[in-house]
């Protein structure tokens, strides 16, 4: 069992500091966690997160640290033959309504200690481990950069790791790339990509007391909503990683009145798709399923008809996906030192970040503390041992 973990109170935003990184009185990566668990940093809100962390590593004289928006870089410049990306995200999704999971606390649970809150697990748990790292690991055998961005967990356009890739490339430069979400402790390979889809199929609007003077837009919906519910989805295997795809229809808008007939029905498409895909191909194949031809076809923009019309087809959104990059020797070393301490490898079902690297042509994988399986819900919590044995596994590899 580690030792307690003191209870941090709430920070003002405008007054946030981290716990010292270094020197006798540091920190360790599970008090770190704790604080910034702590610290409120939904999407879009992360500037004092960013100013805490910018001042606590520019006091460590082995960085150069850069700043651009709310992602802050940190580099060693050692002259090593090689440099490695070590990145995680500083914000979250909203606090739970129901449990007000902000400020975080220390619990146990099945007889280990956890720590609860948002973000523990997605990714605060993992961004812990890598400033404890940046901060204790001032000699290591590969130049380092750590990175710590922004606005991860809405969309693409806004994602500060992205936007330094496109505006600052040469800050990311470098031959392999850890991503630190939450993975169980162990690899997660590549990524599968994402497709978002929202078609708009169209009625004619008329009082319910007379519904058949018009088109009821969501009726015509209906066989939509059928294909995506029996989409062939697949199971892939890439590289010695199995991918399950999903295909899902998210979201429904629709109606104008309880007495009419609604004239326009929105569906939202969430296409998850394996990496032997292009993303081009992905798109492909979902218009296919869509349009209720053989999703194996060549066919190529394919119309999709409900009722009497065609479906308007807006694409929302297209990530492509990411091999699982563990063919380099950095990766087999980063490998050995996970099974060392029991962990595996497997491929990741969700998108992440690692398909930015991978489209720069840097290998990346997912490795973190925390269950994926606890994002995001109102009883997010990481163990502390989980947050230990990865930066005991990331301090192997990189000594």
């Amino acid at each position: 069992m580690s030792a307690p973990i003191p209870a941090s109170p709430h920070p003002s935003p405008l007054a946030l500091r981290l716990p010292s990184l270094s020197g006798p009185d540091a920190a360790t990566p599970a008090q770190i966690a704790l604080a910034l668990v702590d610290a409120f940093s939904v999407s879009g809100c992360e500037g004092p997160l960013a100013d805490a962390v910018q001042e606590a590593l520019e006091a460590l004289p082995h960085l150069q640290v850069l700043r651009h928006g709310n992602t802050v870089v940190a580099r060693t410049s050692l002259g090593r033959p090689e440099r490695v990306v070590i990145a995680g995200h500083l914000d979250t999704v909203p606090v739970s309504h129901h449990t007000g999971n902000v400020p975080g606390r220390l619990e146990e649970r099945e007889g280990q200690e956890v720590i609860w809150g948002r973000g523990s697990v997605d990714m605060k748990g993992g961004v812990a481990v890598l400033l404890h790292l940046a901060a204790t690991l001032s000699s290591p055998s590969r130049d380092a950069t750590w990175v710590f961005y922004d606005n991860e967990e809405v969309t693409s356009d806004l994602n500060g790791l992205g936007r330094v890739l496109r505006e600052r490339p040469e800050w990311l430069e470098a031959d392999f790339a850890v991503l630190a979400e939450p993975t169980g402790a162990q690899i997660e390979g590549g990524c599968n990509g994402t497709l978002r889809l929202i078609l708009t199929v169209h009625g004619l609007a008329a009082h319910s007391g007379r519904s058949w003077r018009g088109v009821n837009a969501v009726h015509a919906a209906a066989p939509l909503i059928e294909r995506a519910a029996t989409a062939p989805v697949r199971e892939v295997e890439v590289e010695g990683l199995v991918y399950r795809e999903g295909f899902s229809v998210v979201d429904i808008a629709a109606g104008i009145a309880m007495n009419t007939i609604p004239d326009r029905c929105r569906l939202s498409v969430n296409y998850r798709f394996a990496p032997d895909l292009s993303a081009q191909e992905a798109l492909d194949r979902a218009l296919r399923i869509l349009a209720g031809l053989p999703a194996d076809g060549d066919e190529h923009a394919p119309v999709i008809t409900a009722g009497s019309g065609e479906v308007e087809v807006v694409v929302d959104d297209l990530s492509p996906a990411a091999r699982p990059g563990l063919e380099t020797p950095m990766a087999a070393e980063l490998i050995e030192a996970v099974r060392a301490r029991g962990g595996d490898v497997g491929p990741k079902y969700g998108w992440t970040d690692v398909a930015r690297f991978s489209a720069a042509g840097i290998p990346a994988i997912n490795l973190g503390p925390g269950d994926p399986m606890l994002c995001h819900t109102d009883d997010e919590h990481c163990p502390v041992n989980q947050i230990e044995d990865v930066a005991a596994i990331l301090r192997t590899w990189l000594s």
